[in-house]
């Protein structure tokens, strides 16, 4: 669950040679120090990819595009990891900006399948399905660094919500289950989140996650045997560890594990 303090050692910056994080300055409770928007490139290539150009802050675009044009590129297509406003809300004025086509799941946009392969100037993006958090949340790996860009489906730092009724709790769990396989295969080594600093050890962080999840799942079980009737009932016993701030981003969270409950008992 969100709700950690911003890390001063965490301020955007070049983390691979085709990764820049651009941090925006909007840090709360559930950004963490902010939204991560994320600008890739081929080396030797003038075109960029960004991914979740972020809210609708238009000092954090200019200072986005300051960036690409210092680079001496141009942004060629921006990509969604899901609809939510601190990744998605700037998408048509990004557009507006640059030219460049905006890609997502359902949102709008022109849709991104599952599986796809996506090339922009030499720099190879593969489309991974990863709901649960979102129904329209998607993952995107970088085959040539290994790594594999989460949006909010796995942090830099704690845990995410499954922001019920949207989200799904079934749903996420099959799409860490699919994070886990990358991992295993080798196809990914590292994560670029959304929110928090970047990711070294892919593998252990998708191994925490799935162990937290199940743990919750555990003190949720045990808080409905014995007799808490809503999910805010729920948060109070079970998520007594967390800040209050997020509570209600926790009940959210509670909800999708109630649903999960009833046909997972």
């Amino acid at each position: 669950m969100n709700g950690a303090r911003p890390d001063p050692e965490w301020a955007g910056g070049l983390v691979s040679e085709r990764a820049l994080c651009v941090l925006c300055p909007n840090p709360s409770p559930m950004t963490l120090d902010g939204t991560n928007t994320w600008v890739l490139a081929e080396p030797g290539s003038d075109e960029v990819v960004v991914v979740d150009p972020g809210p609708l802050d238009e000092g954090h675009l200019r200072t986005v595009l300051d960036h690409v044009a210092d680079s001496g590129r141009r942004v060629s297509l921006t990509l969604l990891t899901h609809g939510h406003l601190d990744h998605a809300e700037s998408a048509d004025r990004f557009h507006e900006l640059t030219g460049a086509p905006v890609r997502a799941f359902g949102r709008g946009h022109d849709d991104i399948r599952p599986n796809e392969l996506i090339t922009v100037g030499g720099l190879e993006v593969l489309a991974v399905e990863t709901p649960g958090h979102t129904s329209d949340s998607f993952s995107f790996v970088l085959p040539g660094d290994n790594t594999l860009l989460t949006g909010d489906t796995v942090l830099g730092r704690g845990t995410t919500v499954v922001a019920w009724p949207d989200g799904d709790l079934e749903s996420y769990l099959a799409s860490l289950d699919r994070i886990e396989g990358l991992t295993q295969a080798g196809t990914v080594t590292s994560i670029l989140p959304g929110h928090g600093p970047f990711v070294a050890d892919a593998a252990a962080t998708v191994t925490f996650y799935l162990r937290h999840r199940a743990e919750r799942l555990e003190q949720v079980r045990a808080a409905v045997a014995e007799g808490a009737h809503t999910a805010y009932d729920v948060v109070e016993r079970v998520y007594a560890d967390v800040p209050r701030s997020v509570w209600p981003a926790a009940e959210q969270s509670v909800q999708a594990q109630l649903d999960y409950l009833r046909t997972h008992p």
